[in-house]
């Protein structure tokens, strides 16, 4: 049998689209599924968070899935102990269109990775300038544009890890986390 060039070529293409067809197929989505939360605040202070978000899944979380203190060191962390990247998969973000004020500290405009250093009654919140990393495994605290200590409190149960808005009085809000029974807020405001 003699195939001239139109034959193979439709040959390596009907081959290409059988391979392509099947790879879609085999595509599942994540257990965590990407989520992202946007809030303006005074007259043009955009505040974006990009997270990933996992479930409770029948689990204990505070304590457990998310240990209290720094988690301890892995292979991917260079067997270095690491804070938790607040979510699942990539890094949690959040970046801020102008400079704003955290708890009463200023933070400049940027985009930062956001981590957490959980303990029973106090957290520690950490605004890192490397927005870039897989999780925290390689978490540098040199990196660090800002440190917060924030108390977590009792919440309705959430099944799903969910960042919000709460409080918006013109040029401010409180951002917060809330997954399982806790909530950990934080007050951003305008430095203007």
């Amino acid at each position: 049998m003699n195939f001239n060039f139109s034959q193979t070529l439709v040959i390596v293409f009907v081959l290409m689209a059988a391979i392509s067809s099947q790879a879609q197929k085999d595509k599942k989505p994540r257990p965590s599924l990407k989520a992202s939360v946007a809030q303006t605040i005074g007259i043009d202070t955009d505040i974006v968070i990009d997270f990933s978000r996992p479930g409770v899944k029948g689990r204990k979380i505070w304590g457990d899935v998310v240990p209290f203190g720094l988690a301890p060191g892995n292979k991917y962390s260079k067997e270095q102990p690491f804070p938790w990247r607040g979510g699942a998969n990539e890094n949690t973000t959040i970046s801020f269109s102008k400079d704003v004020v955290v708890n009463g500290n200023k933070l400049a405009a940027g985009k930062y990775s956001l981590h957490f250093i959980p303990s029973e009654k106090e957290w520690i919140l950490i605004f890192n300038k490397n927005s870039a990393l897989w999780g925290s495994y390689l978490y540098n605290k040199d990196e660090d544009a800002l440190r917060i200590t924030v108390n977590p409190v009792e919440a309705p149960f959430q099944e799903w890890l969910i960042y919000g808005f709460d409080n918006l009085a013109g040029n401010s809000t409180t951002a917060f986390l809330q997954w399982e029974e806790l909530k950990v807020p934080f007050n951003i405001s305008t430095a203007e």
